[in-house]
Parts: C-alpha cells; sequence; structure tokens
C-alpha cells in the first residue's frame, strides 16, 4: 500500500510576523522569496521576517506573502522528500496556493 498525502493550504488570516523563521536560512526558500520580491518590487523575505505587522496585514501585501511563503514551505519538502501527494486544497486565498503547487 502506499501512503499518498494530501497538502491543505491556508487562507488570509494565518500570517504573522517571522513566519517563515524556522527554514528562511534554506536557499529554496531564499530564491522562492527573491523571485517573488522580483515579481512584486519590495523585499518579501524583509516583509514576511521583519514586518512591520501594519504592512504585513494589509490585503494587498498579505495575499502575495502568503502565496510566497505556501509555494516556499511547498518546494523546500519537496526538496527534502519528495511526496507521493493525493490532492491539494486551499482555505480562501489558500486555493491560489495550492492551484500554484
Amino acid at each position: 500500500m502506499t501512503n499518498k498525502i494530501a497538502f491543505v493550504f491556508p487562507g488570509q488570516g494565518s500570517q504573522a510576523v517571522g513566519m517563515l523563521s524556522a527554514i528562511q536560512d534554506e536557499p529554496v526558500v531564499q530564491q522562492c522569496l527573491s523571485e517573488a520580491s522580483e515579481g512584486l518590487g519590495y523585499d518579501m523575505a524583509t516583509l514576511c521576517s521583519e514586518g512591520p505587522a501594519d504592512q504585513l496585514n494589509s490585503t494587498e501585501f498579505t495575499q502575495p506573502a502568503l502565496l510566497a511563503s505556501s509555494v516556499a514551505w511547498w518546494r523546500l519538502i519537496n526538496e527534502k522528500s519528495p511526496l507521493d501527494v493525493a490532492s491539494v486544497a486551499g482555505h480562501s486565498l489558500g486555493e491560489y496556493s495550492a492551484l500554484v503547487c
């Protein structure tokens, strides 16, 4: 029997300053945040790690930050231990993360 896994990505409201602190030094995470920063025109890594919280909680910043964070986690997990994923889903904004991943 093959063990399959499902991923559920979080929606808006789950953001927090420091939300990537456990993995922020991983090269694949840094690359993901760099890609987001380049496309958006601001430093996504700094926003996620240092805030300010008021900016991170503003919808125009929250949504790209959660998408970038979810994709960063996804890439890291798959780099470290590729999984046999049966399905992905997301709550609200997390649906976009699921679609990307």
